[in-house]
């Protein structure tokens, strides 16, 4: 059965990269806050915008996107709270990037490193102790600024065809150009990625790693869509979105990071770079699984709802036998994990963050309190609920203590698990 809906106000809305019209839906997620804009004590009593969720795919080009309800200036703001390198398998993941990519594409004192959305520093770091030349493209100040501390150069700004101009101008053609889990965020995507075009040196590799929708889907991740995020990406969209710019995918990996990414390797449409075969294997599998056809996004918004229930019908038994139930970790996704689900104060007491910028703050919509980690160990809880459960190893790992006085954990995705 397909799903469709009636165009808000007689007009239906766009793909915003092809222009066609959006009529399938993949998820209806209800009204959620902005993921990343936690609540201060002072703003505790006062209401805050909720805004619908919803994720639309494009039949023509197969892109993924939720609807154009916010621009980006009002979700990455100057006090952001989302630092990379508090993270520190992410840190690792940065490290053995750099690591390969200095030696695949022979990256030296006299090559050229630009990331976009490079955040507090996190992967340039790397190339620095290399003596790459680098450069980060931040719009965020708290992070940026934290980055500078590094000894990283970072320019506030957000990316496009304009400020690559720029750039160019300035000497800063790229023989790398980063873009970790950021093209997922740009409400332009034809504009970032026509920036890339004009910034990436004759014979320079630009990398772009986001999310595999074909893992979202399969592994039921819906909790990763939020409005922070805008596109939702393939092999089967990506190919065409770069190929638009000038740009060719000449290669592709699939880490497993945040649940299962892909990472893009592109080149100039001439570049005598040969394809991997890794990219019409890849082409397969989302075939097969049929992200070309209507049927299965139809189909997966069944699926997360029997997750939501999952998550329910293992939480509340819990509770009625008096249980006392935390969260560990605050993300962006938690928000609409725990927004959809229902679960607020009536079922996690707090939740915990590495991050100093969000303890003593409040989980946007559930407003649940995040502290440091330290208050698991003093509450001493029988459950702890995995919210970042992309890392849930490094946490089991962080959090191994709980087990001393029978603390189990909890995770959500796909289907609710203790373990």
């Amino acid at each position: 059965m397909n799903i469709s809906f009636p165009a808000a106000h007689g007009v239906a809305p766009k793909c915003r990269h092809c222009g066609h019209e959006l009529t399938l839906k993949l998820i209806d997620l209800g009204l959620s806050p902005v993921a990343n804009d936690y609540v201060d004590p002072e703003n505790y009593t006062k209401a805050e915008p909720f805004y619908p969720l919803e994720a639309l795919v494009c039949r023509e080009c197969r892109l993924v996107q939720t609807r154009d309800l916010l621009a980006a200036s009002d979700i990455f703001r100057a006090d952001y709270a989302y630092f990379s390198s508090h993270s520190t398998s992410w840190l690792d993941h940065a490290s053995s990037y750099v690591d390969d990519m200095a030696t695949r594409f022979n990256l030296d004192s006299s090559s050229r490193h630009v990331e976009i959305a490079s955040n507090d520093g996190y992967l340039l770091q790397y190339s620095l102790k290399k003596q790459i030349k680098c450069l980060g493209i931040e719009p965020c100040e708290s992070v940026a600024l934290a980055a500078r501390k590094r000894g990283i150069e970072t320019r506030i700004e957000f990316f496009g065809r304009e400020y690559a101009r720029k750039l160019l101008h300035e000497g800063w053609a790229a023989d790398l150009l980063t873009a970790n889990n950021v093209l997922a965020h740009v409400p332009d995507i034809n504009d970032f990625v026509g920036g890339v075009k004009i910034l990436l040196a004759a014979e320079g590799v630009a990398t772009f790693e986001v999310q595999h929708l074909l893992t979202l889907m399969q592994r039921h991740q819906f909790d990763t869509i939020y409005h922070e995020h805008y596109s939702y990406l393939s092999l089967i969209a990506g190919q065409r979105i770069f190929a638009k710019a000038g740009l060719r995918v000449f290669d592709v990996e699939l880490p497993e990071t945040h649940g299962g990414s892909i990472r893009f390797f592109v080149c100039h449409e001439q570049s005598p770079r040969p394809d991997s075969p890794r990219v019409e294997e890849v082409l397969a599998k989302e075939r097969a699984y049929g992200l070309d056809r209507d049927a299965v996004y139809a189909a997966w918004n069944e699926s997360v709802k029997e997750t939501k229930r999952s998550l329910l019908e293992l939480l509340v038994p819990l509770k009625r036998e008096g249980k006392t139930i935390v969260g560990y970790g605050a993300p962006a996704k938690s928000v609409t994990l725990l927004n959809f689900c229902g679960v607020a104060r009536d079922f996690l007491d707090f939740t915990v963050d590495r991050a100093p910028s969000k303890q003593g703050r409040y989980l946007p919509g559930a407003r649940i309190p995040i502290l440091p980690p330290e208050a698991i160990f003093e509450a001493k809880p029988d459950y702890v609920l995995i919210l970042p459960w992309n890392i849930k190893d490094e946490i089991k790992t962080q959090m191994e203590g709980i087990r001393s006085w029978g603390g189990r954990f909890i995770v959500p995705v796909p289907k609710a698990t203790i373990e």
